[in-house]
């Protein structure tokens, strides 16, 4: 009887991961309006205030680049590309998730942090995620935590990369960030607009 309760529980255990791993946070309807996202979505609030205190990452600048890196997409990737034209080929990254971040990236997060059991497609992990590697933009680069223009920048590229300056003459790297820092400036005037409404309001996440 031992043998078949510990078989049934086990089966159960594995029907249960199955399911959470299959359940995954839709995009927001209106991503283009900061007020309404967290409308939809209450817990994104706390979690972009968690990682505000926790970084000083302001709330309009994470919501951006999770906006820019993924769409609000918990498990985007980036498109493979092709093999003889018809094909389809590997992946051009290992980026993965709401923030965008590759394997070395977030192995990098994880030591850093001691956060082991977080997740790339888990909304409030993406957001500290962002919110460490601006730190060290921050810290190494002497950027403004508000200044979404170039912490793109740097995110994108690199701290080294960044460092190194070759990004000034690529149009198509500096049109991301400005794409950024548009939208930066958008959501934190729509956060104005409504986060009276927020902090009055107890989420209890």
């Amino acid at each position: 009887m031992a043998w078949m309760f510990r078989t049934l529980f086990s089966a159960r255990l594995v029907l249960l991961l199955v399911l959470v791993a299959g359940c995954s946070v839709s995009p927001p309807d209106r991503p283009d309006d900061l007020c309404q996202i967290f409308d939809e979505r209450p817990k994104w609030y706390r979690q972009a205030l968690d990682a505000q205190d926790e970084w000083g990452l302001p709330v309009s600048v994470g919501l951006a680049f999770v906006h820019r890196e993924s769409s609000y997409q918990a498990k985007a990737k980036p498109p493979r590309g092709t093999f003889l034209w018809v094909f389809p080929g590997r992946r051009p990254s290992s980026a993965y998730g709401y923030a965008q971040a590759t394997d070395a990236a977030w192995q990098d997060y994880q030591k850093a942090t001691g956060a082991w059991l977080v997740g790339r497609d888990d909304f409030g992990d993406a957001l500290d995620f962002i919110g460490w590697y601006n730190d060290r933009s921050a810290r190494h680069l002497r950027i403004a935590k508000t200044d979404a223009y170039h912490m793109y920048l740097a995110y994108y590229t690199g701290l080294s990369g960044y460092a190194s300056g070759k990004w000034k003459s690529d149009a198509k790297i500096k049109g991301y960030a400005r794409k950024v820092g548009d939208r930066t400036a958008q959501y934190q005037h729509q956060l104005e607009r409504c986060e009276h409404k927020l902090k009055r309001s107890w989420w209890p996440f």
